[in-house]
């Protein structure tokens, strides 16, 4: 892959990814504040959903800028196993906030509605901090 196609890959799945993080703080927004925890946990819930799915579609892009990806595996459903084992060959510290991503957002965030503010803004921290391996160098 050329230089100018990293770029063109990294500027797409960058983007892609930015967007669903956009969209979640904008749930995160409609789920209102109450001192140190959310008052409405459908918001949460969904913010947390979207945010975890932005850290895929960046995890996807970084993969397929390190060549593990066939055009093919983008349409095949991938499993959280799937991202532990690639991203343990490429990036620790990635594997790392993946695993804590995952733990938040997906799990505690998604599934069980967790409520509380600093845990679910670290829990996007992290996600960031995946997304952020990918952004094209034209946006530093």
């Amino acid at each position: 892959m050329s230089i100018q196609e990293q770029e063109q890959t990294k500027k797409a799945y960058y983007s892609e990814a930015m967007r669903y993080m956009d969209n979640a703080k904008g749930y995160l927004k409609e789920a209102k504040k109450d001192g140190n925890v959310y008052r409405d946990r459908k918001y949460v819930r969904t913010a947390c959903g979207v945010a975890y799915n932005g850290l895929l579609i960046a995890l996807d892009g970084f993969f397929m800028l390190k060549g593990m990806h066939t055009s093919n595996s983008r349409k095949v459903r991938k499993s959280y196993e799937y991202y532990q084992q690639n991203l343990a060959k490429q990036d620790r510290k990635m594997l790392d906030n993946l695993n804590g991503a995952y733990q938040i957002l997906h799990l505690y965030g998604y599934y069980d509605g967790l409520d509380i503010v600093s845990v679910v803004k670290e829990g996007f921290n992290l996600a960031n901090s995946i997304i952020e391996k990918i952004k094209p160098s034209e946006l530093d």
